[in-house]
């Protein structure tokens, strides 16, 4: 008799489909509340120094014209198209993190002992933006100052982290 087996992932055994497609859809919505936390942040900055959509601009531009340096991004004029084009990324980057956490916080309802690697885990994202643009390009810290870019993130985690408590209020963390 011939034994059947499957090479389907050993997470996804004994859950049905419904389970899955909530925590990426938790994910993804998670995600789109952290990216309009930050660009409705950068917009009220940007709009009180007389420069509505700068930010995702000098940051388009950055990420997207890499090789033409960036001598002055604060007078950069306002590119629609680094806008539409950055915020796209932005959104889609926090969609990943947000399946990412969800999923994180599916395993750590399951096992409380990950729950706090998972809350080690939002730290390192909390600064990732920060390092990166310190490393490659430093110019855009001239036109956005850190201060301003450490809140927004702090405010995006606490916008997703306050849509995932509400979504999981049972969890509970162990160190």
């Amino acid at each position: 008799m011939a034994s059947h087996t499957s090479a389907t992932n050993p997470d996804s055994i004994d859950r049905p489909a419904s389970e899955i497609s909530r925590v990426y859809q938790d994910g993804i919505v998670a995600g789109t509340i952290g990216a309009a936390t930050i660009a409705l942040w950068f917009l009220i900055l940007d709009t009180f120094k007389g420069r509505p959509l700068h930010t995702p601009t000098v940051l388009g531009t950055a990420l997207f014209r890499w090789r033409e340096p960036l001598v002055s991004p604060e007078t950069l004029p306002v590119s629609f198209e680094m806008v539409l084009m950055y915020t796209w990324v932005h959104w889609l980057l926090f969609c990943v993190i947000g399946g990412l956490a969800s999923r994180l916080l599916q395993s750590a309802e399951r096992n409380p002992n990950v729950g706090f690697g998972i809350l080690l885990l939002f730290v390192v994202f909390e600064f990732g933006f920060l390092v990166i643009v310190m490393v490659f390009a430093e110019p855009v810290l001239h036109a956005l100052t850190w201060p301003a870019i450490l809140l927004g993130n702090l405010l995006a985690a606490l916008t997703m982290g306050g849509y995932f408590w509400r979504r999981h209020p049972q969890l509970t963390i162990r160190p």
